[in-house]
């Protein structure tokens, strides 16, 4: 079994909502959101922005509206539906280098080929990360479920996810690509799903061959370091940056089990803008396809409301208080104080420190009941 967590259900509450920029509301609507209801591909609700966010000054902020307080906390249900509202009038987001659209065609025939499919995941965002077609070109064909970088995210949130995934049936292992965890977990796992293979062979007569495992996944989620630990030598190109890998190879572990190394794999058009500011903050998806200073302002505005970082995380790093603001005046406050006014240098700083867990390691998904 397999679970499909490429779509959210979204029942936006019809409350009339300033369109000037990031803004909080002052109560949380029901949840409206289910991790385990998702759509069928061809219902996927589209969800995109219009104009690019407008840069105001402290005091116009100030004296509008648009004044947050971001010392509540909110249920992971009430962050998405905000997060909603956040990117309502931004920019879409949409990257879709031309190399994925060979490499997708490529994929769906050598999938055929594959006793088992390996796909992975980022731990922080296990939803974002989820290809909308994937059940739909893996059929019935057996599947591991890895969630990578469980090393970026806390206990509690692995715990989450783990329980999430038990209750589903789906196999799961949490694996750090870098220092090679939950590789050989990995390797036997594949083994034993695929195990009925060289049965079936035998019984018609022909010699055993070794398992099939393709390993698929967004950009920049760690497929090819989890391949290079498994193999124990760099057999794989890979970098901490999206779109490395740029053709499919095949690679031999033991005598048992082959690999198949892919390129990042991402809808050609994300339907979905939740989850692309979510593959923006964690470096899933190129950097010149949104803008910074947004993507940063509203990661700002997610870790007030995470309860594993808040607000005092934030003045611990820059000495800067949220209290009373959010987002884009933290961002400028910051350029002021460390960039010479520079918001663009700023915004990259705060993504920096994120992806690099200057504010602690945490999850920006957790499992929606």
């Amino acid at each position: 079994m397999a679970a499909t967590l490429s779509g959210l259900w979204i029942n936006i509450p019809a409350t009339k909502l300033s369109t000037n920029g990031l803004q909080c509301r002052s109560s949380s609507p029901p949840s409206a959101f289910s991790a385990t209801h998702t759509p069928p591909p061809s219902s996927t609700i589209q969800v995109v922005g219009g104009n690019a966010l407008r840069w105001q000054t402290d005091e116009s902020l100030r004296s509008s509206d648009n004044l947050e307080s971001c010392q509540q906390e909110y249920d992971w249900s009430d962050l998405e539906n905000d997060l909603y509202h956040w990117t309502k009038t931004l920019r879409p987001v949409q990257w879709f280098p031309g190399h994925i659209a060979k490499t997708e065609k490529e994929l769906k025939e050598q999938l055929k080929l594959m006793d088992v499919v390996i796909e992975v995941r980022d731990a922080r965002i296990p939803m974002s990360t989820s290809h909308p077609q994937m059940d739909l070109w893996l059929g019935n064909r057996k599947r591991i479920l890895v969630l990578n970088r469980e090393d970026m995210i806390s206990t509690a949130d692995r715990n989450a996810w783990a329980s999430h995934y038990a209750k589903q049936g789906v196999k799961v292992i949490f694996s750090n690509g870098q220092l090679g965890m939950g590789t050989m977990k990995l390797g036997r796992l594949a083994k034993e799903l695929a195990g009925g293979v060289n049965v079936k062979r035998r019984a018609k007569g022909l010699l055993p061959r070794p398992v099939r495992a393709g390993v698929v996944g967004y950009p920049n989620v760690g497929k090819s370091s989890l391949i290079n630990r498994l193999l124990k030598r760099r057999m794989c190109p890979s970098a901490p940056r999206p779109g490395v890998t740029r053709e499919l190879k095949w690679v031999r572990f033991g005598k048992d089990l082959e690999l198949l190394d892919s390129p990042g794999i991402i809808p050609m058009r994300i339907s979905d803008q939740l989850a692309a500011i979510k593959l923006a903050i964690c470096d899933d998806i190129g950097e010149r396809s949104y803008d910074v200073a947004e993507v940063a302002a509203i990661l700002v505005q997610m870790l007030s409301r995470i309860s594993t970082a808040g607000s005092e995380a934030l003045y611990n790093r820059y000495k800067i208080e949220t209290e009373g603001h959010c987002g884009r005046i933290f961002v400028q406050k910051l350029a002021r104080q460390l960039f010479n006014g520079d918001s663009h240098q700023a915004a990259f700083r705060i993504l920096s420190d994120f992806r690099k867990g200057k504010f602690g390691w945490m999850a920006l998904e957790r499992p929606l009941k």
